[in-house]
């Protein structure tokens, strides 16, 4: 019977033995064996592999995909103008050599973010500090950013990571300045306004004097023709009145005479001194032919 058990613990223990010889690598992981502290390989293909038993062979696991630091708290920095502004900027990475990365960091993640922060911080200083704000913003914003990420990227591979992309996600005035950059755009924003109105009210009287000349010139020049055709028009009135006055002289003065009666005797209160046997009122007395041969006699 205690042979029995002590098989039994023997074989368990075999077991225990054999299954830590047997470790499976992740398709997401890189695995680093090592030998009494030593590393003996890097295992970056998936699948089932074996090792010695501990304590003379163990483990570890290291993340292979692309990883995202990001900063909690945005970074204070001083551009060209000396003016301080803050920058929250994050950053895709991942392990490239796992053997280089565990030397360096001894496989904490934490601390590697640490390293990372660092030399991003540096790399931001060195960019924002020989450039505006507005340049940080908009103007160069794809030029800081691909500084940051050569400038990273060449101290990241000394500690065996690969920096894929760096991107500054808020660039902003310190609190302490806001409200007087808010006036100084406030009052350019309304310096901009007036010279626009002024421009618009100087563009307004110059189209008004424009369309004031032009009205003057059309009624002057509407006015000139019309004259012209008024003047034509009475040289063909008179001209048709000579014509037809002239087959009849004497019907012409009694219809002229007719004019000036309807003109003198329009209203019943007008009153005219003259003579009875005056000229005027030869018409009165006798017919068109009878005044024609009134004056013979």
């Amino acid at each position: 019977m205690n042979r029995l058990v002590s098989y039994t613990i023997a074989g368990l223990i075999l077991l225990s033995v054999l299954l830590s010889t047997l470790f499976v690598v992740d398709q997401r992981q890189y695995a680093i064996v090592f030998a009494l502290g030593e590393v003996k390989k890097v295992i970056n293909e998936p699948g089932l592999h074996f090792k010695l038993p501990p304590p003379f062979q163990n483990v570890v696991f290291l993340d292979k995909r692309i990883l995202t630091l990001d900063t909690p708290e945005a970074d204070r920095f001083i551009t060209a103008e000396k003016k301080n502004i803050l920058v929250d900027a994050y950053v895709k990475w991942r392990i490239l050599d796992p053997r280089l990365y565990f030397v360096s960091f001894t496989g904490d993640e934490r601390r590697a973010q640490d390293r990372m922060s660092q030399i991003i911080k540096a790399a931001l200083n060195e960019e924002i500090t020989k450039r505006t704000v507005r340049e940080v913003i908009s103007g160069e914003r794809g030029k800081v950013m691909a500084a940051i990420q050569k400038k990273v990227t060449d101290e990241a591979k000394q500690i065996g990571v690969e920096i894929i992309d760096v991107r500054l996600k808020r660039v902003d005035y310190v609190e302490q300045i806001n409200n007087s950059v808010y006036d100084r755009m406030k009052a350019e924003r309304t310096r901009v306004a007036n010279e626009l109105r002024s421009t618009g009210a100087a563009e307004s009287e110059k189209i008004r004097a424009d369309a004031d000349r032009q009205r003057t010139v059309i009624l002057a020049e509407a006015y000139r023709e019309a004259e012209n055709i008024r003047g034509d028009g009475d040289a063909k009135a008179t001209q048709v009145y000579a014509q037809a006055f002239g087959q009849n002289p004497e019907f012409f003065k009694f219809y002229r005479s007719l004019e000036a009666y309807r003109a003198s005797f329009r209203n019943r209160g007008d009153m005219m001194v003259i003579e009875p046997n005056s000229e005027f009122f030869k018409y009165f007395k006798s017919t068109g032919a009878g005044a024609a041969a009134s004056p013979k006699k």
